[in-house]
């Protein structure tokens, strides 16, 4: 007990900690757009604030001949950098939307090495990737930061994830080997890649527009254009490599123009096997060590859940996907919506009554209050990714305008 604190004044303080703690999974409940926005708009597309280095004379190519490459690459080894940009638009607050979109993944609970927590951050600002991989049963991707390294292993059946910055360790596996927990966040211009060329239908212009230099290689360059309005979507750029297929770069830009949303892509990469002792781990002395196995039952038993489905946040995948894991999905192609019921009544906390005083007020003031004949609802906006909260507590996601959104609630 520290100095001059009385046994009253622990329990006042214990009460305050549980009081700030349920405010923030309240938060958490509300802010949904927060994550949402993030999650969603890494999935459609990333892209390098990268200079290229000249335009190479490669053999000509059609379009689909391109895709074909890219599907039929097999890369089963390579290592790199990637450096990943996002500038969605979103105010500054001062951190607190880290800890808005770690509590919508995981409800505030869990240990900070979670991958479903701590992979967010690349939903925001400029982050730094070493990756690797030897075959489908060994990969790793470690996250750089300030005077700390955050890495995602994944050896066998075994997946480790460590947070250097606060000494722990997320372990949990899988139940044959080569099969281990597939986590949602994408790391790599390969991984956006795929979720962007699952869109390609007849809603959409797909080209081969020239050549670059990406990372040292040679690079055809595919550009993918929504031919709908209305999406926020203006076009997404892949660098293929020439030689073995692999996406080397993305680029997005918003249907408003200006820089693009989201920058991702190697600055550095090879192609060659990375040693064994890469992918080895042990958990460093007085760490602390969270299983992720038993903290996933023990969340769906909290729940009253004893399935393994695993749900997709909003906005990831294509809208097939999303539909097979429980969205509703209105609208077609680039103008899809997910559509998801909170079941919590009354919108934003915006008063005392509801819980959310000062902080429901601000959150209120970040979006633009809406009606129609759905009712009431605030819309929050970025550059790409748009959601309506609506005051019955459903929630209307995609990379539209806000017309569509309410156009899309109207009609419900």
């Amino acid at each position: 007990m520290a100095p001059y604190e009385t046994e009253g004044s622990t329990g006042a303080a214990q009460a305050d900690d549980e009081l700030r703690a349920e405010r923030r999974r309240k938060a958490a409940r509300y802010v949904v757009p927060v994550a949402v926005m993030g999650v969603a708009a890494a999935t459609i597309g990333l892209v390098p604030a990268l200079a290229d280095s000249g335009d190479p004379d490669l053999p000509k190519i059609t379009a689909q001949e391109l895709i074909d490459k890219i599907a039929k690459s097999d890369v089963q080894q390579l290592s790199g950098t990637v450096k990943i940009s996002t500038d969605l638009g979103l105010p500054d607050l001062g951190g607190l939307e880290s800890g808005l979109m770690s509590g919508a993944a995981q409800g505030g609970d869990g240990s900070s090495a979670d991958p479903t927590t701590k992979l967010t951050e690349l939903a925001s600002g400029t982050h730094t990737l070493r990756v690797a991989a030897a075959g489908p049963e060994k990969q790793k991707v470690s996250l750089l930061e300030s005077g700390a390294e955050y890495s995602l292993i994944h050896n066998g059946t075994d997946v480790w994830g460590y947070d250097s910055k606060s000494n722990e360790v997320y372990h949990s596996t899988a139940a044959d080997s080569g099969k281990a927990e597939q986590h949602e966040t994408p790391a790599t211009p390969k991984d956006f890649a795929d979720d962007v060329l699952k869109s390609v239908d007849d809603t959409t212009s797909v080209k081969v527009d020239g050549t670059a230099q990406v990372a040292g290689r040679d690079a055809y360059r595919l550009v993918i254009k929504p031919k709908q309005s209305g999406t926020t979507v203006g076009a997404i750029s892949i660098a293929v490599d020439a030689k073995t297929g692999t996406p080397l770069k993305f680029t997005l830009t918003p249907s408003s123009g200006g820089a693009a949303v989201i920058d991702a892509g190697y600055t550095q990469v090879s192609f060659g096997k990375p040693a064994a002792s890469t992918f080895d781990f042990t958990p460093p002395k007085g760490a602390k060590v969270t299983e992720g196995d038993s903290l996933d039952k023990a969340n769906r038993a909290d729940k009253g859940d004893k399935g393994d489905k695993i749900t997709k946040s909003p906005g990831q995948g294509t809208p097939e996907e999303l539909g097979k894991n429980g969205f509703d999905v209105l609208g077609k192609g680039w103008n899809s919506i997910a559509v998801l019921d909170t079941g919590s009544k009354g919108g934003l906390p915006t008063g005392s009554a509801s819980g959310g005083g000062d902080l429901g007020g601000f959150l209120g003031s970040l979006g633009d209050p809406v009606s129609g004949k759905f009712g009431k609802g605030t819309v929050f906006s970025t550059r790409l990714i748009n959601a309506l909260i609506t005051d019955d507590g459903k929630v209307y996601v995609g990379a539209v305008d806000k017309a569509a959104l309410v156009k899309a609630a109207n009609a419900r």
